[in-house]
């Protein structure tokens, strides 16, 4: 698959997540100006990388999309929720997300929080509601959780505050990083494949190329923070080193940062040998694109 195929068909779904997210808090039984602060962040743009990994292994391990849609949504509802109390003055005190003011800059901190409190109540709201086997949605709310939690996402968080003004060594610096950002992704893509009907080798292979693109992710958002374009980024440059962060550049230099993330990249891509499917080459595609990205 060509760069511009890939780019075509990430755009034709992430527009379906982008479609569904728009009417996910239309019904207005909560509180107006929380609403206006969850859909601020949420409706702010994105690349829409983890909903979009997630239907595609969920069609590539033989699911409908339609069927697994508000799944997705909750992957993003999550995903948006760090991003929101990840800028707040206690964490990392960011004042732009996406080239706009940060959640706690366009409305205030108290609100902020509360709406990423409640993007990630309403993400498993969102993932308990699909029409699907029981015992397979609850093993997807399951890992889903797991990686959004204190043994993931929120736990990463933590180490990467106590590591912020120190030096990290690399073991630190991997532990930290695949859970503070590769759970949310090695988990888009092992849900994927359990509520696409995946068996136990089809979400092995899942948890192997998101853990990998997971780690070449955050290894080029390091890299793009000390030579990336601002306006591109929507977010400041400079700013890990300016806040004593620890990251892979500062560690191991650029060059050797950018030869850990094609190494990445090349695992990512084993991981789908064997595979006989459509989707195969829209993920290679997509583990491709995460070295060449600008944002």
């Amino acid at each position: 698959m060509t760069p511009q195929e890939m780019k075509a068909e990430l755009r034709v779904l992430a527009g379906r997540v982008e479609g569904r997210l728009g009417s996910v808090f239309g019904d207005r039984l909560a509180p107006g100006p929380l609403v206006a602060s969850m859909q601020y962040s949420l409706l702010a743009g994105g690349k829409r990388l983890r909903p979009v990994l997630f239907l595609a292994w969920a069609d590539l391990a033989g699911g409908e999309v339609g069927e697994v849609l508000d799944f997705a949504c909750a992957i993003e509802c999550i995903h948006t929720y760090s991003l929101i109390h990840d800028d707040l003055p206690a964490m990392d005190n960011d004042d732009l997300r996406r080239g706009k003011p940060s959640n706690h800059k366009q409305f205030d901190e108290a609100t902020a929080i509360l709406a990423g409190d409640g993007l990630l109540t309403e993400a498993f709201t969102l993932a308990s509601s699909l029409a699907m086997p029981p015992d397979r949605v609850l093993q997807a709310i399951r890992h889903l959780s797991t990686a959004a939690g204190p043994r993931g996402m929120v736990g990463g968080q933590v180490l990467d505050m106590g590591l912020t003004g120190k030096v990290a060594s690399l073991p630190q610096l991997r532990e930290m990083h695949a859970q503070k950002t590769g759970a949310l992704i090695e988990s888009s893509c092992v849900t994927g494949a359990i509520l696409g009907g995946g068996g136990a080798e089809v979400q092995v292979r899942a948890s192997e190329y998101g853990r990998a693109i997971g780690l070449a992710f955050q290894v080029t958002d390091d890299i793009l923070d000390v030579v990336g374009d601002e306006k591109a980024l929507g977010k400041p440059v400079g700013s890990d080193e300016a806040q004593g962060k620890s990251t892979y550049p500062a560690l191991l230099g650029i060059e050797a940062s950018r030869a850990l993330a094609r190494e990445s990249v090349e695992q990512a891509v084993d991981s789908l040998g064997g595979f006989a499917h459509p989707r195969v080459g829209f993920l290679k595609a997509i583990a491709l694109y995460i070295l060449d990205r600008t944002n």
